[in-house]
């Protein structure tokens, strides 16, 4: 295991620069290091060329690509101990434009950053299977997605705050579907249940339960109703 103490740091240091203003762009290898409690990223010689070959041992991070005053800025790749990678665009330090990030927990994010979040188009893939496509705002869910789960369901729809909020289509993977309302990842407002054997209930929901609904057998006969989420059968 190695250490990085003050000593090793100052070493370090010696035959190190923090990227100056610099109007231009330039293009070479940086390094994320920490020096009193702020992480700045720095230009080590090869003069220090073990550093570039065991930087994970003593940087926080490993940067290949173009810099303008002192920031990441233009097409790069940001590798971090952290275990976080990022591949495309940076503006001003910051993730900008198009790229992909994974994530320590297994997260791919894939389509358009703005100010380090994710904004616009993209494509985000869980370590489990899951996915979700669509629009982003300041780095949540919003507007028009799909969502898939691992097992195959999936909504399509309205978001909001990053949860299912408006109109939208929720398909089981056993072929059942919901059609309708949604408000804040649940079944509310009003909807049409439809199962694959043809059975259906109509009408309104409110916290993913029945509510004032109706509920029609495969050939499209009433069977009972449900109202302010009793039910009532009908009479004989």
């Amino acid at each position: 295991m190695f250490y990085v103490g003050v000593k090793h740091l100052n070493h370090i240091l010696l035959d190190t620069k923090p990227i100056m203003s610099d109007m231009s762009i330039r293009q070479g290898v940086l390094f994320l290091m920490n020096v009193n409690g702020e992480e700045k990223w720095f230009k080590i010689g090869y003069k220090k060329i073990w550093i570039h070959i065991l930087w994970k041992f003593y940087t926080n991070g490993k940067y290949i690509g173009e810099y303008k005053d002192g920031k990441l800025h233009g097409q790069g790749i940001s590798t971090l101990t952290s275990r976080e990678k990022y591949v495309g665009e940076f503006k001003n330090g910051k993730y900008h434009g198009q790229g992909t990030v994974t994530y320590h927990d297994g997260r791919k994010y894939v389509g358009e950053f703005k100010n380090g979040k994710w904004n616009g188009q993209g494509t985000l893939t869980f370590s489990e299977g899951e996915t979700y496509a669509g629009e982003y705002k300041d780095g949540v869910m919003n507007d028009q997605g799909t969502y898939t789960s691992s097992s195959g369901s999936q909504y399509v729809g309205e978001w909001k705050n990053g949860d299912w909020n408006g109109q939208g289509t929720f398909t089981w993977s056993d072929g059942d579907t919901y059609v309708g309302e949604f408000k804040n990842g649940s079944s509310h407002g009003q909807g049409t249940l439809t199962y694959k054997d043809g059975r259906k209930y109509e009408g309104e929901w409110k916290d993913d339960k029945e509510w004032n609904v109706i509920n029609y057998n495969i050939n499209g006969k009433i069977q009972y109703k449900i109202v302010n989420g009793e039910r009532q059968d009908l009479p004989i």
